[in-house]
C-alpha cells in the first residue's frame, strides 16, 4: 500500500492519462500566439487567419483544437471591436473614445494571448474571455 505522501513515479516512456503530447502542446502554444504574429504582420486585417488554419490542422487534437477554436473565437469579437473603435476614431466627436478603446483592446488582447500561451506551456488549458462562439 502506497502512502499519499510518497513522490509520483512517472514512467517517461508514457504519458499520463489527461496531459497532452508535445506536438499537442507545441500546436496549443502556436495557435495562441498565431493570432498576435498574424495580427503584426498583417496590420491586424489577418489575426482571424493563425487560430483557423492551427484549428484545420490540429482538428483530431482535442488539446490544441480546443485553443485555437478559443483564440479563434475570441479575435471574432475583439476584431469586430476594433472595426468599431476605427468608426469611432474616425468620426470627430468618437475619436475620444476611439482611441482609448484601440488601447485598452491592444492591451487586453496582448495579455490574453501570453497567458494562454503560458497556461497551453504548462499543460493547461486556456478560456478566453468575451469570446464570440462560432468554433468548437
Amino acid at each position: 500500500m502506497s502512502s499519499p505522501y510518497e513522490p509520483y513515479q512517472h514512467d517517461p516512456d508514457t504519458t499520463p492519462v489527461g496531459r497532452p503530447s508535445g506536438s499537442s502542446r507545441v500546436g496549443a502554444i502556436l495557435a495562441h500566439l498565431s493570432a498576435p504574429i498574424a495580427a503584426l504582420l498583417s496590420a491586424g486585417s489577418l489575426s482571424l487567419l493563425g487560430p483557423l488554419i492551427v484549428w484545420l490542422v490540429q482538428k483530431n487534437d482535442p488539446f490544441a483544437r480546443r485553443a485555437a477554436a478559443g483564440a479563434f473565437n475570441f479575435n471574432l469579437s475583439f476584431w469586430l471591436l476594433y472595426l468599431l473603435s476605427w468608426v469611432l476614431i474616425f468620426t470627430v466627436v468618437g475619436a475620444v473614445i476611439g482611441i482609448p478603446l484601440f488601447i485598452v483592446l491592444f492591451l487586453v488582447s496582448a495579455w490574453c494571448h501570453i497567458k494562454g500561451a503560458v497556461r497551453a506551456a504548462d499543460d493547461r488549458s486556456y478560456d478566453y474571455p468575451f469570446q464570440i462562439r462560432v468554433l468548437s
